[in-house]
């Protein structure tokens, strides 16, 4: 296994391919041969053939940000704004699949990724709503089963927000980007954060999560915080956080972190060979190519 970011990283400078956007997001790889991402303040989602320009996918997404495909190819969306995943056929009315958990309305659903199962997980953060309407209590780890049923698979973990699973599924990774209001404070003062971590968790045959261990620490006080995650097939995780990208070894040893133009806050698998990472860094978007394929979302095919 390569153990250092010239080993990993097969082209530099990053490239970009498009920018004049507000806060870029959500990334994600159309086997089609196309990108989508989001610009969350103007609720777009856009999607980008690489060498083209980028055209609006659709349009009022309720800032949805984490975007994914589930076994039968159907788009998968975290809409934050309206408290809910949706899931659309392509051209295809939007349908809501989790509005609630145990009677009560979701907090701001952010990130989303599909196991092989046919299970959809996606992180439920409340740090975006104020008290009087965070219903739940808490933010976690939420499950949704093939038979549509919503459970949530954690305890409180203050506020998750990306997630990506191991190249066979045995472990699920959830990044952390603070404990609560006091660490932007700390973040504003230029002080290290201590709460910025990437959580695994061991996935077992139904689904279920346990044994909740730091993986890595993000602590910094510079700009950034832990946010959207991939894992490439040599089990390397690659987090977005302070400074750009950070990339560990699949025991959470501290690889390097690639630098970007701008501030990296999410990233997404694709191109030829699923060796192409394209990073959405606030007002563009940008490729890299890595030696390593990334992990392939899971389809029924």
């Amino acid at each position: 296994m390569a153990g250092n970011l010239d080993q990993i990283v097969e082209s530099a400078p990053p490239e970009r391919l498009a920018t004049g956007f507000e806060f870029t997001e959500g990334p994600l790889w159309h086997p089609d041969g196309y990108w989508l991402f989001g610009d969350l303040p103007t609720n777009r989602i856009h999607r980008l053939t690489p060498g083209g320009q980028p055209v609006v996918f659709r349009e009022d997404t309720g800032r949805a940000n984490g975007l994914t495909f589930d076994l039968q190819g159907r788009f998968i969306m975290c809409e934050g704004n309206n408290r809910q995943v949706t899931r659309m056929v392509a051209g295809g009315p939007v349908t809501p699949i989790a509005r609630n958990l145990d009677g009560k309305r979701l907090n701001t659903p952010n990130d989303v990724v599909g196991h092989s199962s046919g299970s959809i997980y996606f992180t439920n953060p409340s740090g975006r709503l104020p008290a009087a309407g965070q219903e739940l209590g808490f933010s976690s780890v939420v499950r949704i089963a093939t038979d549509g049923g919503l459970k949530s698979l954690t305890g409180d973990l203050g506020y998750p927000n990306g997630l990506g699973f191991s190249p066979d599924e045995s472990v699920l990774y959830v990044t952390i980007t603070r404990r609560d209001q006091a660490c932007i404070q700390e973040k504003e003062r230029g002080e290290v954060c201590r709460h910025q971590l990437i959580y695994a968790f061991d996935v077992d045959a139904q689904g279920e999560l346990s044994n909740q261990r730091v993986f890595a620490d993000l602590s910094s006080a510079e700009e950034g915080v832990p946010d959207g995650m991939k894992v490439d097939m040599e089990g390397r995780v690659y987090s977005t956080g302070p400074g750009g990208c950070w990339v560990f070894d699949s025991s959470g040893n501290h690889l390097g972190t690639i630098k970007l133009p701008e501030l990296p806050a999410n990233c997404a698998w694709g191109g030829p060979g699923n060796k192409t990472m394209l990073f959405t860094a606030r007002t563009s978007v940008y490729t890299m190519r890595m030696t390593t394929p990334g992990t392939r979302i899971p389809r029924a095919d």
